[in-house]
C-alpha cells in the first residue's frame, strides 16, 4: 500500500484540509474489521458510508452536465448516456487511471486475494473519494473532480449519439431498446441445443427481433450466449437504416 498521499492529492488536482476524509475514503471495510475493537465499536471507520454519500453527490453532478451538454435531449437519452458514466466497470476504470487501488487499505484475505485490482472494490473506493471531497471542499470541488476524472466529454457517447458499443454491458437490454425506439417487435430468445458433458456445458442460443433480424451465438452458460446474440444483432441493427433488413 502506497501511503504518500501528496501524490495521491497531486494526481486527483485536490488538496485536503481534513486529510481523515481521505483516509478514510481509501478504508475498506476488510481492513476496518481487523483493527482493534473497544465495547463492540471498531476503533476505524471504513468507506461504506463515503460509498453511500458518493453515488449520490455523482448522480447529482453527472445529472447536471448531462442538461449542460444536450439541453435538448430526451429524458430517455439522458438516462442511458448517465447510466453509461456511473457503472461500475466505467468507474473502476476511472479508478485505475488514478491508480487508486495502490492507496487502499485492505485487509489481509482482501490483499491476498487481488482486492487492489477487483473494479467493484475500485468503483466503490472513487464514489468514497468523491463523497470525501464533497465533504472537504464542497459540491464545486466535487464537481471539478467528476468532470475531470469521470465525465470526460462524450466519452460514453459515438458520433451517432448513441452509448458507444464498446461501453455497452448489457446487449440483451440495448437491444430491447434499440427495437423499441424503432418501433421493431421485442427481441426474442430461444435456446436451440445443449451439448457436452454436464460440467462443462455449451449452449447455443439464438435471438429474433421480428422475421427479419436473427443472430445465433455459443456459450459456457445460456447468458453468456443469449449476451453474444444479441450484441450481433445490436450492432448491425444501429448500423442500419430504419426499415433494412438483415443482410
Amino acid at each position: 500500500m502506497r501511503e504518500d498521499l501528496d501524490a495521491l492529492e497531486a494526481a486527483i488536482s485536490y488538496r485536503f484540509a481534513d486529510r481523515g476524509l481521505l483516509r478514510r475514503a481509501l478504508t475498506h471495510s476488510s481492513h476496518v474489521h481487523e483493527r482493534t475493537w473497544v465495547d463492540g465499536e471498531s476503533l476505524r471507520r471504513d468507506n461504506e458510508q463515503l460509498e453511500f454519500l458518493g453515488d449520490a453527490v455523482l448522480g447529482f453532478v453527472i445529472s447536471d452536465e448531462l442538461l449542460l451538454r444536450h439541453p435538448e435531449a430526451s429524458e430517455g437519452r439522458l438516462s442511458k448516456l448517465k447510466a453509461n458514466l456511473v457503472r461500475e466497470p466505467w468507474l473502476a476504470a476511472a479508478a485505475l487511471r488514478l491508480q487508486l487501488g495502490e492507496y487502499l487499505q485492505l485487509g489481509r484475505g482482501e490483499e491476498m486475494s487481488g482486492g487492489r485490482a477487483k473494479k467493484t472494490l475500485l468503483a466503490d473506493a472513487l464514489e468514497a473519494l468523491i463523497a470525501a471531497i464533497y465533504l472537504d471542499g464542497g459540491i464545486d470541488a466535487a464537481r471539478r473532480f467528476v468532470k475531470a476524472f469521470v465525465a470526460e466529454p462524450d466519452a460514453a457517447v459515438d458520433r451517432a449519439g448513441e452509448p458507444a458499443a464498446h461501453d455497452i454491458l448489457d446487449y440483451k437490454g440495448a437491444l430491447q431498446e434499440l427495437a423499441r425506439a424503432r418501433k421493431m417487435p421485442p427481441p426474442v430468445y430461444i435456446v436451440l441445443r445443449e451439448t457436452g458433458p454436464g460440467h462443462s456445458k455449451i449452449f447455443t442460443v439464438e435471438v429474433r427481433v421480428g422475421n427479419e433480424w436473427a443472430a445465433q451465438a455459443e456459450g459456457s452458460t445460456k447468458k453468456s450466449a443469449a449476451q453474444k446474440a444479441a450484441r450481433e444483432v445490436y450492432e448491425r441493427l444501429r448500423d442500419s437504416a430504419p426499415g433494412e433488413a438483415l443482410k
